[in-house]
């Protein structure tokens, strides 16, 4: 499987991008040297898309996969992939607070820790419905992981259309995320451009 091993900081200064985004409180202390060259109007639209698709954690092919299916969809587009983005199982685990990381989350997944209404999901890019009960495993439950998880991820808001239970583990997706409720810096109208050409 194809890793992307740039460190994460300096991705993030590349791109122009908190690491807040990431779950990660890191500062970068070092400035970006392209601050002020001009960027071209298909290198602002290029930048948007690798800022969605490192924030998620998703490879290009998958990505445009997404894209297709949101142009299937009613409604806007950009709208669309950005719900589709949200909905992924490790980003759902993410938001719950069982991971400090979007990477962490997917180790999760990929370790058979996360039950999808009571069946065991190791795919971190199961899309999961409205109504889905998520939660870690028994056996994984008293781990110190969790507790170490919890402790960092405690003070986290967690979206309003999930429902977490933190002590027990577990969320409920309660609503499909529109547009305004993803707090991601992504102009997304500028990825449906790239693709539109």
């Amino acid at each position: 499987m194809a890793v992307n091993r740039v460190p994460v900081l300096k991705r993030c200064r590349t791109l122009g991008l908190d690491p807040v985004y990431l779950g990660i409180d890191k500062k970068s202390n070092r400035k970006s040297g392209r601050a002020n060259k001009k960027v071209s109007e298909y290198g602002l639209q290029l930048r948007e898309k690798q800022k969605a698709k490192f924030i998620y954690g998703v490879l290009e092919k998958p990505f445009r996969n997404y894209f297709k299916r949101a142009e299937k969809m009613n409604g806007m587009t950009g709208d669309n992939l950005m719900t589709l983005l949200e909905l992924r199982l490790d980003n759902v685990i993410f938001r719950l607070g069982l991971a400090r990381t979007r990477k962490e989350a997917r180790q999760i997944v990929d370790h058979k820790h996360v039950l999808v209404n009571g069946k065991c999901v190791n795919i971190p890019s199961y899309l999961v419905n409205v109504g889905d009960s998520i939660e870690i495993k028994e056996k994984a439950k008293s781990s110190q992981r969790y507790k170490d998880i919890l402790e960092v991820t405690g003070g986290r808001l967690v979206p309003e259309w999930l429902d977490a239970d933190q002590d027990n583990l577990k969320g409920v997706v309660k609503a499909a995320p529109s547009r305004d409720m993803i707090d991601v810096p992504v102009n997304e109208m500028l990825i449906v451009e790239l693709y539109s050409k």
